[in-house]
C-alpha cells in the first residue's frame, strides 16, 4: 500500500445488502482492512452511504421510491443505526461528520471541516462522513456520496480515494448484459467516450451509479489523488490491496497529491493580503517546516477573509518566503499579531485554530 492518507467510500449496497437495515456482512472485512491499514501507520477517513437504507424499515412508506421528505426521515433514524454498525467493528472511537456540498463551498465552513478532520486524525479517531440528507433541499441523488467522497479527499489532503461498491470496476460495456465485457485495470484519461459507457444505477436504494464514480475520479485525479473503483463485496480484494495489487480499476493521478496542491497554492490561488514576519518565524517556516503562529507576525497588510490566500513575507528583507491559506481574516489577525496562541480566545472570544497558516496549507516560494 503506497498511500499515506486515504478516503474510503462505502456504498449503500455494502452497508445494507438487502436494503432493510444495516448488516455486518460486507462491513466486517472492510473494517478489518481499515484496521490493518491503520496498524501500518496509514490514516483513513470513511465516507459511508446507507443511512436511508438503514432506516428504511423504521419509517412507513408504500413505494419502492419514497418521497424526499420520507427519505429524509429514513436518513434521520438510519444515521444512528449506521454509525452504531460501524463503531462495533473498531476498538478506537469513530466520529460522525454530516456535511453538504454547501458546507464545502463556504470558505469558513470548508476550513472548519479541514481543521476538524486534522484534529480527529491526530487523536486516533476514525472520521465517518455522510451527506446531511435530513436537511438536503435537492433530490438525494444529486448529492451522491461518490462525488462527496472526492470533495472530502480534497479537503483532507488525501493521496488516495477508494470507492467501494458492488461492481468490480469500469468495463467497456455492461457486464450484466454482456458476459464478454472487459474491465479496465487502469485509466489514465477520462474521456467523453468513457462517460458514455457509464449508465445510471439500477439499485433503488443507491443514489449514484458508475457515472458518479467516474465524476468523482475525475475530481480526484485532477488534484493528484489516485482513485480506485473496487468491488467491496468480494473479501479477497482487500488481501490484494494489502499486497499492493489492484483488484479493480485504478484512475491514475496526473501528478502527486502534494505536488498538485503546492502548484495550486503557488500558481493558481491569488493572494488577497500579506503577513510580515519577524526573523524567528521566518527561520521556523523555512528551516523547520513549522506552521505559522500569531506570535511571529509583525504586520498584517491587505483585506482578506478566513480561507483566502496570503503572501508570507520576511519583514527585515521584504522578501516573499511563502504563500498559504489563512485561518483568520485580516481584522481578527490584526488583533493577534505578536501574541501567544493561548491568548487567541481571550482576545477574540473564540479560537478556531491556534495556527494562522497550517504547514499543510503553505508552500515556500523557492520550492
Amino acid at each position: 500500500m503506497k498511500f499515506n492518507r486515504a478516503v474510503i467510500k462505502v456504498g449503500s449496497a455494502l452497508v445494507s445488502p438487502n436494503g432493510k437495515g444495516c448488516s455486518g456482512q460486507h462491513i466486517l472485512p472492510i473494517a478489518r482492512f481499515i484496521n490493518e491499514c491503520r496498524q501500518a501507520g496509514k490514516e483513513v477517513i470513511i465516507v459511508s452511504s446507507g443511512s436511508v437504507a438503514a432506516g428504511r424499515q423504521l419509517i412507513q412508506h408504500g413505494s419502492p421510491n419514497p418521497s424526499i421528505p420520507t427519505k429524509q426521515a429514513m436518513a434521520s433514524v438510519g444515521q444512528m443505526q449506521m454509525m452504531a454498525n460501524w463503531q462495533r467493528f473498531f476498538d478506537v472511537p469513530c466520529s460522525q461528520l454530516l456535511i453538504t456540498h454547501g458546507d464545502l463551498k463556504d470558505r469558513q465552513r470548508y476550513i472548519n471541516i479541514k481543521n476538524t478532520l486534522r484534529i480527529l486524525l491526530d487523536n486516533d479517531v476514525i472520521p465517518i462522513v455522510n451527506e446531511n440528507d435530513t436537511v438536503a433541499t435537492d433530490e438525494l441523488k444529486v448529492g451522491d456520496n461518490d462525488n462527496l467522497a472526492a470533495l472530502v479527499a480534497l479537503v483532507a489532503d488525501a493521496d488516495s480515494l477508494f470507492i467501494l461498491s458492488d461492481v468490480d470496476g469500469v468495463f467497456d460495456s455492461d457486464p450484466r448484459s454482456n458476459p464478454s465485457a472487459k474491465m479496465f485495470s487502469e485509466i489514465s484519461e477520462i474521456t467523453e467516450e468513457l462517460y458514455a459507457m457509464a449508465g445510471a444505477t439500477k439499485n433503488h436504494i443507491a443514489t449514484g451509479g458508475m457515472k458518479t464514480k467516474i465524476q468523482a475520479a475525475e475530481k480526484a485525479i485532477e488534484n493528484g489523488i489516485d482513485t480506485y473503483i473496487i468491488n467491496g463485496s468480494r473479501n479477497q480484494v482487500f488481501e490484494q490491496l494489502l499486497q499492493g495489487d489492484n483488484p479493480g480499476t485504478r484512475f491514475v493521478a496526473s501528478q502527486a497529491a502534494v505536488k498538485a496542491k503546492k502548484h495550486w497554492l503557488k500558481h493558481t490561488l491569488k493572494s488577497s493580503g500579506a503577513l510580515l514576519l519577524d526573523n524567528g518565524a521566518v527561520r521556523a517556516l523555512t528551516q523547520k517546516g513549522a506552521s505559522l503562529l500569531p506570535s511571529g507576525i509583525v504586520e498584517v497588510a491587505g483585506r482578506f477573509a478566513a480561507g483566502e490566500s496570503v503572501d508570507i513575507i520576511a519583514k527585515e528583507s521584504g522578501q516573499a518566503i511563502a504563500k498559504g491559506i489563512c485561518q483568520y481574516g485580516d481584522r481578527d489577525l490584526a488583533k493577534l499579531a505578536g501574541v501567544n496562541s493561548e491568548q487567541i480566545e481571550q482576545l477574540l472570544g473564540y479560537c478556531p485554530s491556534k495556527v494562522v497558516v497550517h504547514r499543510d496549507d503553505m508552500v515556500l516560494v523557492d520550492k
